[in-house]
């Protein structure tokens, strides 16, 4: 989509240390171009009402699913994310859209999105895996009007530890359970491609969608150590006083969470999109920052 709309902001650049300088100062080793890898995530919401939260009208009514990186992680150590993660080129399988695929197209994602049609399918796909490996979340059911409603038992976790471990791709673990993936269940909120001055670069697909009735979220993955619901407004406290580590893309998700009436009406939402890449910039006084121009969501840096 075009880059119309929202507003420029400065975003701390820290933990970038002598890279950044490094970046500044033209270091050709530095400058190598990386090329991005497709990747997809996934803003798992509900109504706080479900977990008695929301107890006085000032609160927002919806709640997020969030994980916490371990530190060893090459990529974001530590920093608060929503389930996701890359593309497998199996999410490409033209079976899978033939066979077991409900809701929108992926040439219809691909208009919405302003990529190509395989590029969407694999975005689309890549969103529903890692929210099931991650948190063991299916957007997937019998029927293009159904949901599975409990994949909590051995079985299923068997099938998230194949999928996480490459030993079964999508396609196959659809077919054997006989399910749809409910592609009409996600909605499409973002998309940023992390700095060129970074060493591992993603480009990546925002979602969003509501938790299925029946089904319940967990921490059972090796990518973090710490995962649960949290509501918007606890989030930014925990980023204004540095508990909460979050880059800018989950940061600004995180802010446009927090106007929202309710999670139906989120997920619902159809926001101008744009590609968002931040540039390294320097002030007068030798601070860098992160500088994009990102949706409006009130919050000033």
């Amino acid at each position: 989509m075009g880059d119309q709309g929202g507003v420029v902001r400065d975003f701390p650049a820290g933990g970038l240390g002598t890279r950044a300088r490094a970046w500044l100062d033209g270091d050709a080793e530095v400058r190598r171009h990386q090329v991005p890898r497709y990747a997809a995530t996934v803003q798992l919401v509900r109504d706080a009402s479900v977990s008695g939260a929301a107890d006085d009208e000032s609160s927002c009514g919806v709640e997020v699913f969030m994980l916490r990186r371990v530190a060893s992680m090459a990529f974001a150590p530590r920093m608060m994310v929503f389930p996701g993660g890359g593309v497998d080129p199996r999410d490409a399988d033209p079976a899978l859209v033939a066979e077991h695929w409900a809701g929108p197209s992926p040439a219809s994602w691909a208009a919405r999105m302003d990529c190509p049609d395989d590029v969407a399918q694999q975005l689309v796909v890549a969103a529903v895996r890692e929210v099931f490996e991650e948190c063991g979340v299916l957007l997937a059911g019998p029927d293009e009007t159904t949901v599975v409603e409990d994949v909590r038992d051995a079985g299923w976790h068997a099938d998230r530890v194949a999928l996480e471990a490459r030993e079964l791709s999508f396609t196959e673990l659809l077919r054997r359970r006989g399910l749809v993936l409910r592609s009409d269940l996600l909605s499409y909120r973002a998309h940023w491609v992390t700095p060129e001055f970074e060493p591992r670069r993603y480009d990546t697909a925002f979602f969003a969608a509501l938790l299925p009735v029946g089904q319940v979220p967990d921490d059972a993955t090796s990518e973090a150590d710490a995962a649960g619901w949290w509501r918007p407004a606890d989030v930014l406290a925990g980023a204004r006083d540095g508990s909460v580590l979050m880059l800018p893309p989950t940061l600004v998700a995180v802010e446009q969470l927090a106007g929202a009436a309710s999670s139906a009406s989120f997920v619902a939402e159809e926001p101008l999109v744009w590609s968002i890449s931040p540039d390294l910039v320097e002030d007068d006084e030798g601070r860098i920052w992160m500088r994009a121009r990102v949706p409006d969501t009130g919050a000033r840096s």
